[in-house]
């Protein structure tokens, strides 16, 4: 039974380590040393000039990102003013409640009202 094992064991292993070799191998050609990706990312020196493509692109990538914030403010500025006029509407008609409210008590069937048609002794 050990032999048995030992035999399944070699021959599945031979292709596992085939495999990892062949693995292995594209590992180092898509991955680089982690020296070589962190000179790679630093490779340009901050006295060195950028591309035209580079500037466009973060031209590009500036642009759209002050779009966005001025279309993200105008759209608080709007909310925030449809509630403003909500507001004001709302206090406009209770007011207009209460001064009806109010010549309804002191109407004293005269019209226009008493108070409107005082007679000055």
């Amino acid at each position: 039974m050990l032999v048995l094992q030992e035999g399944t064991g070699a021959s599945v292993g031979t292709r596992q380590v085939a495999g990892q070799e062949a693995q292995e191998g594209m590992e180092q050609k898509i991955f680089m040393q982690e020296s070589d990706a962190s000179n790679f990312l630093k490779k340009r020196s901050k006295r060195s000039s950028k591309s035209r493509d580079e500037v466009n692109a973060e031209d590009r990538q500036r642009l759209r990102a002050d779009e966005l914030r001025r279309e993200y403010h105008e759209e608080q500025r709007n909310e925030f003013e449809n509630f403003v006029e909500e507001q004001n509407d709302e206090q406009e008609e209770r007011g207009r409640e209460a001064i009806e409210q109010w010549r309804q008590w002191h109407y004293d069937g005269l019209y226009p009202p008493y108070l409107y048609n005082r007679h000055h002794i």
